[in-house]
């Protein structure tokens, strides 16, 4: 795997996922400047559902004394994980399987100062996601928090919703025409690599296309939160399409 370029493969992966979120990168300054302020300059962090390591990568850009434990099933992306975080020991990453039961043995730490996510739970369905917000609750030590960035849908608003959601597809059109990489080509490309080639294929035996979850409203995601045993959930960010939920225990 030597001459593999991680670091062009980590852009790459940002650059396509900024095309579904422009203001991706505000929701991650947003994400540590509440990391920061409830659990210092120096957590121990689960990077739940990591993939290449997007949050970690800015978590330790920011903070150069947290520790990090990323978790995920998809094996290009934790290809590429692995690559390019090679020999930092600040970092550990686990290959599980969210929706095992166990998936939480395999991790290296019983518990964390901060359990972040983001553009990835939104797979899930409600009732699975409310067994994981009770594993994840486990792991949380008292005084930490939980913080998940995704596609939350309020259904009191559909006019706002569906009003946002054009205005949103009309730019990703735009951008798409002017020869921006959506997930079909990234994957793609990730298919034709030499070393990327076959975790890819293992990926889509896992995944198949992997249809998104039922995107409950950020009220039911502070509610279930706190029925899980958090003490305070609530939105810290949003922009028309986006929410960042953050709980504290």
């Amino acid at each position: 795997m030597t001459g593999t370029d991680w670091a062009a493969w980590q852009r790459s992966w940002d650059r396509q996922q900024e095309w579904y979120m422009p203001d991706r990168e505000e929701r991650f300054r947003v994400m540590l400047d509440m990391v920061e302020a409830l659990v210092g300059p120096k957590p121990r962090v689960l990077d739940l559902a990591c993939g290449t390591g997007s949050i970690t990568d800015r978590l330790l850009q920011r903070f150069p004394e947290a520790t990090s434990t990323g978790v995920d099933l998809d094996p290009a992306l934790l290809a590429i994980a692995e690559g390019y975080f090679a020999g930092d020991e600040r970092v550990t990453f686990v290959t599980a399987d969210l929706k095992d039961p166990a998936w939480a043995r395999r991790l290296p730490h019983d518990t964390y100062d901060a359990v972040l996510t983001a553009t990835a739970l939104h797979w899930l369905h409600s009732e699975p996601l409310t067994v994981l917000y009770g594993q994840v609750a486990g792991l949380v030590r008292d005084g930490g928090v939980f913080m998940n960035a995704d596609h939350m849908i309020d259904g009191a608003t559909p006019r706002i919703n569906a009003a946002e959601r054009a205005r949103r597809h009309a730019r990703m059109d735009r951008e798409k025409a002017a020869g921006v990489l959506d997930w079909a080509d990234w994957w793609a490309l990730a298919g034709e690599d030499p070393v990327l080639a076959e975790p890819t294929a293992r990926r889509f035996e896992i995944y198949g296309e992997h249809a998104d979850g039922d995107m409950p409203s950020p009220r039911w995601h502070a509610d279930t939160l706190r029925a899980a045993g958090f003490g305070e959930a609530r939105a810290v960010w949003a922009s028309p399409s986006d929410t960042l939920l953050l709980a504290v225990k």
